[in-house]
């Protein structure tokens, strides 16, 4: 077993190991959740620089803490620009050629599920939970979640998840067909390796070939959905609803809502 822990400053807030053909890479900012920040995702977009550029990795993994996955972006300092090959996080509109699978303990909230529906497949701990709550701080998901989601779960239910905020967890995501795998609660990890390892038996050039081809055909309306997505930021983004939700969560109230 090969295995690489990095300390370097090129991927501060993510910690990178390799076993053999894999790549693990986990967010560590526990403090913060896992939100993301400029500084973590320019350490998230070089480590899938580094998946995808490295042809003796074949397969990559996407996990958390033991305890979270990931809060989405940090709404105190901002998540940082999008990278030039990654967009935002360094991941979500990213043109991978190699498996990406989302190991996630704990909650999976707004980018934090963007995320995960950015990778290719999903294993869970049974207490995992997923969900997109803009719509409780005045704004709306903005990284694929409005059009991704729907295409992961039957639509009412993606439906009811962005216009109410509420979460499901992962006996349900399964059931639904958003997760692959559901593992005993702190195992996540492990099931996605064993998983990983079994893609790793695989040629990795018909993987590649076929995860391009099996993406660019399930993926060809995404420019329509970023377009509607856009126009739909524009308009809350004038909205004093969002600045009341941002004062909101600031300040550690409930927001008073006013539909203006």
């Amino acid at each position: 077993m090969n295995t690489t822990n990095s300390v370097s400053d090129e991927y501060a807030g993510v910690r990178l190991e390799r076993r053999g053909h894999l790549l693990i890479v986990a967010m560590d900012r526990p403090h913060k959740r896992n939100a993301v920040n400029a500084v973590m995702a320019a350490a998230l977009d070089a480590a899938f620089d580094r998946l995808d550029d490295d042809p003796h990795i074949w397969v990559g993994i996407l996990t958390g803490s033991s305890d979270v996955f990931s809060a989405g972006n940090d709404l105190v300092s901002g998540s940082g620009s999008p990278t030039a090959r990654g967009g935002q996080y360094g991941l979500i509109t990213r043109d991978r050629r190699k498996p990406l699978i989302a190991a996630v303990e704990g909650f999976a909230l707004g980018g934090g599920l963007e995320m995960v529906l950015a990778c290719d497949l999903v294993v869970a701990g049974e207490t995992a939970q997923f969900g997109l709550p803009e719509v409780t701080r005045g704004v709306i998901p903005l990284y694929g979640g409005l059009f991704r989601l729907a295409r992961a779960l039957p639509l009412n239910v993606a439906r009811e998840m962005v216009l109410t905020g509420e979460s499901i967890g992962a006996a349900r995501a399964y059931d639904l067909g958003l997760v692959n795998h559901v593992a005993a609660s702190g195992h996540a990890l492990d099931r996605a390796l064993v998983l990983a390892e079994r893609l790793c038996r695989n040629a990795p050039s018909a993987v590649g070939h076929a995860l391009q081809a099996f993406n660019s055909l399930v993926g060809n309306d995404d420019e329509t959905g970023w377009a509607k997505t856009a126009a739909a930021k524009e308009a809350v983004w004038a909205s004093a609803d969002m600045q009341e939700g941002i004062r909101a969560f600031r300040d550690r109230r409930s927001p008073r809502w006013t539909g203006r």
